[in-house]
């Protein structure tokens, strides 16, 4: 990995520092490498993207020359920027991350879009709805859903007492009073009836997993990514708890990895759901599965 020498680079403007930064993680081969060394530097420097640009001629001490250094070699380590910095956006709410938590990702927005919709569809999005989280993480889905649907009440789970620690925590950073949090594989802790049950499960099978991007078999933790020997254990898991807990006309939305359209398909009719075509993400790929309990 190549070194940062800061004593070597201590009379560098702002400015300078991050066109360097720039230039060694676009010659390493990462993406978005002016974004990058801005985040980076402006969190080493504690300013924000005006701040960061009106300081761009003022020279960098000893001190924030180590700090730079030291991203840097993270970094260049393939650590995502999000972990570095310990918070990523998602539904354009802040959420804090740890080594318990997967880094929230744009794909999974289409889930909240997908159940939205549903919703909207419905006319439910003024009702008291009762909605779960199965597999929360940092909360991402339970919070985005808690920021449009007020009325609604959400429980999150989460077999992470440490994910759901983050979960909380962005709960009360963000003041939402409607969610809460229980430790369980999935559903078993649960009792229905939920008029939306939402899941972003583990769904990488075991033997995929090393040969990942770095950024995702080195950090991201194994219990939020291994889905069993074919990534569709988790899926089963929800196939035999989620009808039970569903209202009639209540609806299951799971976010599938590449290729699971078919079999996750299967084993949510298979289990007596009505299952609609899949929601692309962004990139054309089927993200989204929404099954409903009939009524």
């Amino acid at each position: 990995m190549p070194r940062v020498d800061a004593a070597a680079v201590e009379s560098r403007t702002v400015a300078q520092a991050r066109r360097s930064l720039a230039g060694q993680l676009h010659d390493a081969g990462l993406e978005s490498p002016d974004l990058d060394a801005r985040i980076l530097i402006g969190h080493a420097l504690g300013l924000d993207h005006a701040a960061l640009a009106a300081a761009g001629a003022r020279h960098l001490g000893a001190d924030e020359e180590a700090a730079i250094a030291a991203l840097v070699r993270r970094r260049l380590g393939r650590e995502p920027v999000a972990r570095i910095i310990g918070h990523k956006e998602f539904w354009s709410l802040p959420l804090r991350i740890d080594t318990a938590t997967l880094v929230p990702r744009p794909e999974s927005e289409t889930i909240v879009e997908a159940a939205l919709a549903a919703i909207d569809d419905r006319g439910w999005r003024a009702r008291p709805l009762r909605i779960a989280d199965l597999g929360t993480g940092s909360g991402a889905l339970a919070l985005a859903l808690s920021s449009e649907l007020p009325n609604a009440t959400i429980v999150g789970t989460d077999l992470s007492f440490r994910a759901l620690v983050v979960a909380r925590d962005n709960a009360r950073l963000l003041g939402f009073g409607n969610l809460s949090f229980a430790a369980c594989n999935m559903a078993e802790a649960l009792r229905g009836p939920f008029d939306l049950i939402v899941s972003n499960p583990p769904y990488i099978a075991s033997g995929d997993i090393a040969a990942l991007a770095p950024d995702v078999s080195d950090f991201d933790p194994r219990l939020a990514l291994d889905g069993g020997r074919d990534g569709l254990d988790a899926y089963r898991a929800i196939a035999a708890g989620a009808p039970a807990l569903l209202a009639p006309g209540g609806l299951l939305i799971v976010e599938l990895g590449i290729g699971q359209a078919e079999p996750v398909t299967a084993l949510l009719a298979e289990a007596g759901l009505a299952v609609s075509p899949p929601r692309p993400d962004l990139n054309r790929v089927p993200r989204a599965l929404t099954a409903e309990k009939r009524a």
